[in-house]
């Protein structure tokens, strides 16, 4: 026995069993100190004091405000220690006063003394046993981490603990600490636990400054990469929750695009933002092919890097623009359906945009007939207009170029996504920014978290520069029906790998045989704006071809022998007759450099008007005079009327002014007749 060892903490190692006894008492012995103190000021002050009435008088006084001293000492510590310190000191001082001035064997007083002393210092011994943990380690139930971090005197209650996450309600000190002190404190917190800081989060109580909730994720079940398989609802509503990956604990993260006024939540548009390499691609395919499997939507998607990830869904897209000033009038069309779509939706007495509105209306309370019967209107499916690289729309349209349809849209069942690396002040209008509730962050540069994320999250512990580009398809959502106290909590998206392009291909085959096309409101209010530019979905078997290419139908050659060998507009030309006389200005340089004829002022408007439809007939709706030169040079005409002739056109009602300087959208011929 006597080579039996302890430790510092009580554990064999270092000492005898003398020693180990020792320190085992230790903790129980300063209440047993204090009562033999007690006793021996109570015989000192008799045989200073005795039968004094001022001393009695003196010690009473002293006996009353030291016990009031412990009893204000203590606000800080829990309700039952307060009471019980002061009632302590309250016995200890009487006994010292009635010992001081009677005798410590006078009477009762040895009596109580004898009694009373150990039965106090017992339960001050028993308050350290219960303690005590399972270690046998005395401190306070969080192993005085708290008080590592500068958190001291904050209480800890009982934790949560689930799978991989621990929650444990935290109530500071009140009046000392705030809820800032403990989102401030996160990194140390971290640090004591040897875990990344993302993995540590704070969720303030929203009704105190005081109180929240602690939420420690102790395994990052992020690492592993998981693959796109396929979507998670097929032929689903887009008003079901749309799959995007997992959180850090396992569960599914998630995302609402439309409203419900049943569950309170309100629809939403998107951001997705994250620094090249962080996985903004994948991500954003995440959310569109949830979105593609949806019986009730329709995607309008600009892409000005030529749908180089999005190629394989392209089928499926009601309007797919490249960008430029496809892309103009994409954001123009939109401008255009939202009062159309939200007159509908009035007319029919929604609010908002619910799934009911997709389907036949033959509910007479969702009619628009005036007798109140069902009016058998065709349903409104819910559009989402996606702008991929939006930095490049924005840098050509201005940065307010979407702030009318992010404030407008939502109340039309319209769900506007914006995707770009850094969506930074100088790129985007605040207006805008703030008009999009919903966001996707992943990894960036430390000094655009704020540009992402509300501050709110940031503070709670979201924190996606620790990633930048290291881990791409880590994120965090913030979005509408999301608990607020996920929105710190990562998340990571799913992978696609060219393994998922079969798959992909065949969801937007899905979606071209199955899924929504646009309603006669909202076709009818695009091709008011876009004419030609916006034809609808094509469907997967009328052997259409996409706009612009043209199909080579002899495979020797690649010429057409079978056709005549004039082109039609020059068919009624007379090979035997005489060119005609030169015309005034034909050779006239303009500028040093260009020539041409000047045409009559009559000649010049049906040539113009000409030029005009030609455009329209190709989809170009958005155009300017470079786009003209072309068209001078094949008609052997001079420009400088170009402006000219633009200037008229849009008096005339044909042409209407854009956003960009020098550049004017075309009207429809219908809409301008």
């Amino acid at each position: 026995m006597q080579g039996m060892v302890v430790d510092p903490q009580g554990g064999p190692e270092n000492g005898t069993v003398r020693a180990y006894l020792l320190h085992k008492a230790k903790p129980h012995i300063p209440p047993w100190l204090t009562w033999g103190a007690t006793g021996l000021v109570g015989a000192l002050g008799h045989w200073r004091w005795p039968d004094n009435a001022a001393a009695g008088v003196g010690l009473t006084l002293t006996s009353v405000a030291l016990t009031g001293a412990t009893w204000l000492a203590g606000k800080n510590t829990t309700q039952q220690r307060r009471l019980h310190s002061a009632v302590t000191v309250a016995c200890g001082s009487a006994w010292v006063t009635a010992a001081c001035l009677a005798g410590p064997t006078a009477g009762p007083v040895d009596d109580l003394f004898l009694m009373g002393g150990p039965a106090l210092a017992l339960s001050w011994n028993v308050r350290v046993v219960l303690r005590t943990n399972t270690e046998g380690v005395v401190g306070s139930s969080d192993g005085g981490l708290l008080a590592k971090v500068g958190l001291a005197r904050a209480q800890i209650g009982a934790a949560k603990v689930e799978p991989n996450r621990v929650t444990a309600p935290l109530a500071l000190q009140p009046g000392e600490q705030t809820n800032d002190d403990v989102t401030k404190a996160l990194a140390k917190i971290a640090s004591a636990l040897d875990l990344p800081r993302t993995a540590i989060r704070y969720s303030p109580d929203p009704d105190s400054e005081r109180r929240g909730e602690l939420v420690i994720v102790p395994e990052d079940m992020l690492a592993e990469v998981v693959e796109w398989e396929g979507p998670s609802n097929l032929g689903g509503s887009i008003a079901d929750p749309l799959v995007l990956g997992r959180y850090d604990d396992g569960s599914l993260l998630v995302m609402w695009l439309p409203g419900d006024p049943d569950a309170g939540r309100n629809s939403t548009h998107g951001l997705i933002a994250g620094q090249s390499g962080s996985g903004k691609g994948d991500a954003a395919l995440n959310l569109l092919t949830e979105i593609l499997s949806r019986r009730d939507v329709i995607v309008w998607f600009s892409d000005p890097k030529a749908f180089q990830d999005f190629a394989p869904l392209r089928a499926g897209l009601d309007w797919a623009a490249e960008g430029g000033s496809q892309t103009e009038v994409m954001v123009a069309a939109v401008e255009a359906v939202i009062p159309a779509r939200t007159r509908w939706l009035g007319a029919h007495g929604y609010r908002q945009w619910v799934p009911e509105a997709a389907e036949v209306q033959n509910d007479p309370e969702h009619s628009c007939r005036a007798d109140g019967r069902a009016c058998g209107c065709v349903g409104m499916p819910f559009l989402v207009a996606w702008f991929e690289e939006a930095a490049n729309t924005l840098r050509n349209l201005g940065d307010d170029a979407f702030t009318g349809i992010a404030q407008e849209a939502r109340s039309a069942g319209v769900s506007l996504i914006v995707s770009l690396q850094r969506p930074s002040y100088d790129q985007m209008s605040t207006s805008t920014r703030a008009s999009l509730p919903s966001v996707i962050a992943l990894g960036c540069d430390p000094r655009d978290e704020g540009f992402s994320l509300p501050e709110t999250v940031i503070d709670a512990g979201a924190h996606p520069g620790a990633w930048a580009n290291r881990r791409p398809g880590y994120c965090y959502v913030v979005s509408p029906g999301i608990d607020e106290a996920r929105y710190p909590s990562p998340g990571r998206t799913r992978r696609f790998t060219i393994r998922a392009v079969p798959v992909m291909e065949r969801l937007a085959a899905w979606a071209q045989a199955n899924g929504a096309v646009a309603d006669p409101v909202t076709a009818g209010a695009a091709s008011g704006v876009a004419g030609r530019a916006y034809t609808g979905r094509t469907a997967a078997d009328d052997g259409q071809q996409p706009t612009g290419l043209r199909v080579v139908r002899d495979e020797e050659d690649g010429m057409d022998n079978g056709g005549p060998l004039v082109d039609p507009e020059d068919a009624d030309i007379d090979p035997e007759a005489e060119l005609p006389e030169s015309e005034e200005g034909d050779d006239a340089p303009l500028f040093g450099e260009e020539s041409g004829r000047k045409p009559t002022p009559e000649e010049a408007r049906r040539l113009f008007a000409a030029a005009l439809e030609e455009f329209e007939d190709a989809g170009q709706m958005i155009v300017g005079p470079k786009d003209f030169m072309d068209w001078c040079d094949r008609n052997n005409l001079s420009r400088p009327w170009v402006s000219a002739r633009l200037k008229e056109a849009a008096i005339e009602g044909r042409l209407e002014a854009t956003n960009t300087t020098g550049r004017w959208r075309i009207v429809p011929v219908l809409t301008a007749a």
